[in-house]
């Protein structure tokens, strides 16, 4: 039962704002309670998962099952290495000089127009 009216029940919409969400609204999102004793243990109930976490699913066809986490992100880069590759192409361009023009440029202009 909806108990606050400014909250929508539109499924598209909750779709909509779970999948455009910051990753700092979705670490919320992507946070599970802790068992007793890890609560115990932790003064805590309920942490952020992460990758490699293990988890235990509790509701859903996969109820049961004691997983590990492989992804936490909602999208990921499809090919890691051509975006690895591209990020260090430009820090080793960042070291030439910024500008369309250099300095040799810039002299002979002026050499042209006296």
């Amino acid at each position: 039962m909806k108990y606050n009216p400014r909250v929508t029940s539109s499924r598209r919409k909750c779709r909509k704002a779970h999948f455009t969400a910051p990753s700092s609204v979705r670490r919320v999102l992507m946070s599970a309670p802790l068992s007793t004793d890890l609560r115990n243990k932790y003064n805590v109930r309920s942490i952020p998962i992460r990758k490699d976490d293990e988890v235990q699913v509790v509701r859903g066809t996969f109820k049961g099952r004691e997983p590990k986490v492989v992804v936490t992100k909602l999208k990921l880069d499809k090919d890691r290495k051509t975006l690895l590759d591209r990020k260090a192409k430009g820090k080793s361009n960042a070291d030439k000089s910024k500008g369309k023009f250099s300095v040799e440029d810039v002299a002979a202009s002026m050499g042209e127009i006296d």
